[in-house]
């Protein structure tokens, strides 16, 4: 599953490269591996917790970034080890390094065992990178919804603070990668 994620991962973003066609910088990913810390997230019925998992895959992700683009890009992580990030200082981050991209990454959890599926949250008020942002969000669902057969629970709207505070600044979604209990 770990490789699965990294593959699936690196597909996503080969599909934003057309983001940078315009520019005339290498493209600026930040990878947001959600949690960390005091933060554990969700937890999979083996124990498995959240924060480490999106951080490996963040980690696998942006080692293997490279052999994914065919134009130059920049990847960056929010953090790069298990400590808690302020929620602030995740989407300062973004602003100082001028991402063009912002991708927050998480899995899913609920009382309900049969709960299944992808969903990726869109900021849900006024944005100038919300066309890009919901196109981004089903581009992420189908890739991912494809490769891993996982249902498809749409692209949702929510008023999560890094998507909020990046609405003026670069497109940003928020992707819930499928439901920890199904997979760990």
């Amino acid at each position: 599953m770990k490789l699965q994620n990294v593959i699936i991962l690196g597909l996503l973003l080969k599909c934003c490269v057309c983001f940078s066609q315009s520019l005339q910088r290498p493209l600026q990913i930040l990878i947001d591996p959600g949690h960390g810390g005091v933060d554990s997230g969700a937890v999979g019925k083996n124990g498995v917790l959240e924060k480490d998992l999106v951080l490996q895959i963040a980690k696998q992700l942006t080692w293997n970034a490279s052999s994914f683009d065919h134009k130059p890009a920049h990847y960056y992580l929010t953090r790069y080890a298990d400590t808690l990030i302020g929620l602030r200082d995740r989407t300062d981050l973004a602003k100082q390094l001028k991402a063009d991209l912002f991708i927050s990454l998480h899995f899913n959890d609920a009382p309900d065992t049969n709960a299944q599926g992808i969903e990726v949250y869109v900021y849900d008020g006024p944005s100038r990178y919300r066309k890009e942002s919901v196109w981004l969000a089903y581009t992420i669902l189908e890739k991912l919804a494809g490769l891993t057969k996982q249902n498809k629970r749409g692209v949702k709207f929510g008023d999560f603070q890094v998507l909020r505070d990046l609405s003026n600044r670069c497109p940003a979604v928020l992707v819930e990668l499928g439901f920890i209990k199904e997979f760990f």
